[in-house]
């Protein structure tokens, strides 16, 4: 149970960071350093989902 919450927290973390992803993305001039800080984040998340996702499954 605790694993499912887990992965739901991570879930709504990487959806938020896609949020600000598309608005700094749509701004007049976008911070590439913020986006890219962002992005790697958003890959953070997504790679320990996926451990997760996995793990349950074994």
């Amino acid at each position: 149970m605790a694993e499912f919450a887990r992965l739901r927290a991570l879930e709504e973390r990487h959806a938020a960071l896609e949020m600000r992803i598309a608005e700094e993305d749509n701004r007049p001039r976008p911070d590439t350093d913020q986006l890219s800080r962002l992005k790697r984040e958003k890959l953070r998340l997504k790679e320990e989902m996926e451990r997760l996702k996995t793990h349950r499954v074994h």
